[in-house]
């Protein structure tokens, strides 16, 4: 199993059958697997804020709920979590947190074992699959024990590589949820909060003491020359490098085993501490006044691999890092037919500046499109839009475009639409509507019509949504009609006012979508004049083939003129959208016939 179906399973044995989530890599398929076993309740929330929310209820309830996200969906989490420390659980809550060494898939490279800290609440941290299984099986019977909840962190290379799991017949599952009546542990007033600010210490002093009885934190005593004190993945690199050396493996990052450290400090000459990312361990390790060697030697950003530690300890080259090899450059780039890359292209054409979002049409800021201009966090793009609008003012007018995604407004766009239309802004916001949450894989959210479990659902209308929200004017178009959206978005552009424009057409690789599948097209290679239009679009079916030494086709347009080359289109990559024989000149690129 991935580690994160390994959770899903470990979490379905021990008796949850409460889930809630967003969808983020590297933690998506965490959600979508536990979601496939009987009996359980799974949904995908439309924010990892709501998700959080969703959990506490059901915790309360007396239910054993996880809540999913990756690791920067905690920040949009962190209102609830914080105060959820201090009301605890009547049932258990962990929260798994995927964080994202190297940014693969992310904005930033944060270290979530922070958050452990700043809201005391107890974390674990897995180092394979096996562990994934186990450790989301502790979590629970912590969050129980504790009456807390508890933090599964995992990483990139824990969530997607593969291990063998021993996997158990699920346990029998005992409902046990009830309305309970308990409003001083419940409600977070102040004359309340305080008590429980008081229960929250005692019970990290409880957490504290366990930790050096805690069975996945683990000495394995060999050579006494050199110790390594490391956890999740960093062990299975350190000890495949170094076997021969001593380790405290850390199962529990926080709070950390004192004594246990301590003891282990004692048996060995020589303290490393490996970790991926932040000193979070070697800082606590330090200021118990322990001599440990980590980040003067260790990298601070990025994954870690077996030669990064070799040759950080041993200061020579390793054989076992990877090879640089030199390769074609293969940047990423919009699927062939994507909706997204018409409308980008035509505002990459205007010039004006694009508020970017999160979503597969930040990939739009490169060239040949350059149409976006900025990128933050989900939902940003409308409240930067606003407030470029307001602060350049007539400077500003027709010149700022926020363009935002169906699933990326309704997690957090729709309270800064509301604050456009409230403070009347001059910016228009572009939602592109492909109809899916399309980056992390076609999962649903509340205006596809259906749940994470297939089940139907109302979907919303997000143009009655926006004019609820008090904008007067909004339009919709359809992408693939280059001479439409350019028409739109410049009278939109000169409108007083904030105004919204949905750019509506399905994913291309959305499968309930049949209409979105179309003929290829074909370039006419005596009617080409090699004028490279369609090569703007980036449309990676479209290449360029060099002239040969004689004049191509003798039609009008190319008589008397070499050209360099011309366009060519692989029929089997190509999408049908369109949009390169909207922008051909010379009528070079038609429909395949009979394809």
């Amino acid at each position: 199993m991935s580690g994160n179906e390994a959770i899903a399973r470990g979490a379905y044995e021990c008796g949850v059958r409460f889930a809630a989530g967003y969808p983020g890599t590297p933690s998506t398929e965490i959600m979508e697997a536990f979601a496939k076993y009987p009996g359980v309740y799974a949904e995908w929330s439309p924010n990892e804020k709501v998700a959080m929310e969703v959990g506490i209820g059901a915790a309360l309830s007396g239910a054993k709920a996880m809540v999913v996200m990756k690791h920067v969906g905690v920040n949009v989490a962190a209102d609830p979590l914080f105060t959820v420390s201090y009301t605890g659980t009547n049932g258990a809550l962990v929260i798994v947190t995927a964080d994202d060494p190297s940014l693969h898939s992310s904005q930033n490279e944060q270290d979530n074992r922070h958050y452990a800290r700043f809201a005391k609440i107890p974390m674990l941290e897995p180092a394979d699959s096996e562990e994934a299984k186990t450790f989301i099986q502790r979590a629970f019977e912590l969050s129980e024990k504790f009456d807390t909840p508890v933090f599964l962190r995992t990483t990139t290379r824990v969530s997607h590589s593969k291990s063998v799991v021993t996997v158990a017949n699920p346990s029998t599952y005992e409902d046990r949820t009830s309305i309970r009546f308990h409003a001083d542990k419940f409600v977070m007033v102040p004359m309340n909060a305080r008590k429980r600010r008081v229960a929250v210490e005692k019970r990290m002093r409880e957490l504290q003491e366990f930790a050096d009885e805690f069975p996945e934190n683990r000495i394995e005593i060999n050579r006494t020359d050199i110790g390594i004190i490391t956890a999740g993945i960093s062990y299975h690199y350190a000890k495949d490098v170094f076997p021969e050396y001593s380790y405290l493996k850390l199962g529990m990052v926080y709070p950390l085993p004192v004594k246990l450290i301590r003891k282990f400090a004692g048996q060995v000459r020589k303290v490393y501490v490996v970790e991926e990312l932040d000193p979070f361990l070697e800082e606590q390790i330090r200021a118990m006044g322990i001599e440990a060697t980590g980040k003067e030697i260790f990298p601070y950003t990025g994954e870690f691999d077996p030669g990064i530690i070799e040759e950080a300890i041993t200061g020579r080259k390793s054989a076992r890092s990877i090879p640089e090899i030199q390769i074609p450059p293969r940047p990423p780039n919009l699927c062939p037919g994507c909706p997204h890359r018409g409308l980008f292209y035509v505002l990459g054409k205007l010039k004006v500046f694009v508020t970017g979002d999160i979503g597969c049409y930040t990939l739009s800021f490169m060239k040949p499109l350059e149409g976006l201009h900025s990128c933050i966090c989900m939902g940003a793009s409308i409240g930067m839009a606003h407030g470029m609008s307001k602060a350049l003012g007539e400077k500003g007018r027709g010149k700022v475009v926020g363009v935002i995604g169906d699933s990326t407004f309704l997690h957090s766009g729709i309270t800064p639409l509301l604050d456009m239309a409230y403070n009347r802004s001059d910016a228009v916001i572009v939602i592109c509507d492909n109809r899916t949450t399309a980056m992390t894989g076609m999962q649903e959210h509340p205006a596809t019509g259906l749940t994470l479990q297939g089940e139907k659902a109302t979907p919303v209308d997000i143009a009655a949504l926006v004019k609820s929200l008090g904008i007067e004017t909004v339009r919709i178009v359809d992408p693939y009609d280059l001479k439409d959206v350019r028409a739109v978005i410049k009278e939109e552009l000169i409108r007083s006012g904030p105004s919204v424009v949905i750019s509506r057409r399905s994913c291309v690789l959305f499968k309930r979508d049949q209409a979105a599948r179309r003929k290829p097209f074909r370039i006419d290679p005596v009617k080409c004049i090699g004028c490279r239009l369609c090569l703007g679009l980036g449309c990676p079916p479209i290449s360029w083939k060099k002239a040969a030494s004689k004049p191509f086709g003798t039609t009008s347009e190319t008589k008397n003129n070499r050209r360099e080359g011309i366009a060519a289109i692989d029929r089997n990559l190509c999408a049908g959208c369109g949009l390169c024989a909207q922008l051909c000149k010379s009528k070079a690129i038609t429909e395949e016939e009979g394809a």
